[in-house]
């Protein structure tokens, strides 16, 4: 083998005009905009993913450990040093925190110890559900997030993991960067977004895994709206 591959991001390179493409996928032989479609639909078709990283939104990073499906998604969520878990089984969002999450709430009737560790369902209706459900969407979630901005171009063969990959970057990376796996599906693997918006890894692409709704006996049903926190 005369390719050398450097765990991280090192770049992938030949000697003696050996081919980078060869016993791959082919995607690295693609213009760049072809490559995020193909990688766009590989990610749409997979039954399930689990993604990890961190994601900042208005200027708030949240630290993300979720895996998701169509039937529903569950993980962990850290942002300000405090992390709850999430679970949707179908439409049903549920919410785990722990007593610290809950110790703001707008009432004095001792919310936060009645909700500490139980699965709180959180109404749709809630404020919480439309911030958080979309981590729990495998489709709103990557479609929100496998998006470059900027002209789109190639970047070399890289290596995540050790999975060979081909980079695609959004103004040269400013826009942000997708390392595309080369062998197998073209799924994505690892996303820096633009504007220091947070760095994800996909992993476990295909692999199920079970969501249920938590027993009754861990559930609390707090009504048409939670607590503010």
């Amino acid at each position: 083998m005369c390719a050398l591959a450097v765990t991280g991001a090192a770049v992938l390179t030949g000697c003696g005009g050996d081919d980078p493409d060869a016993g791959t996928n082919g995607v690295g032989r693609l213009p760049a905009d072809k490559i995020q479609a193909q990688t766009r639909a590989a990610a749409d078709a997979a039954p399930a993913v689990r993604l990890s990283g961190t994601v900042v939104t208005s200027g708030r990073t949240y630290t993300l450990d979720m895996r998701l499906k169509a039937a529903g998604g569950t993980g962990s969520v850290t942002s300000r040093g405090t992390t709850f878990r999430l679970l949707r089984v179908g439409k049903q969002l549920y919410l785990k925190a722990g007593a610290d999450f809950w110790n703001h709430t707008d009432g004095s009737d001792g919310a936060a110890g009645k909700l500490n560790g139980k699965y709180v369902k959180v109404p749709q209706g809630d404020p919480a559900y439309q911030k958080f459900s979309g981590f729990t969407d495998k489709n709103v979630l990557l479609h929100g997030l496998l998006t470059l901005h900027g002209t789109l171009a190639t970047d070399g063969h890289h290596d995540q993991s050790g999975t060979r990959t081909i980079r695609i970057t959004g103004d040269r990376g400013s826009g942000g960067t997708l390392d595309v796996s080369l062998q197998g599906k073209p799924y994505p693997l690892r996303l820096v977004r633009a504007g220091d918006a947070g760095t994800l890894r996909f992993s476990d692409w295909g692999k199920d895994f079970a969501v249920t709704e938590p027993a009754k006996s861990e559930t609390v049903d707090y009504g048409k709206k939670l607590p503010a926190s």
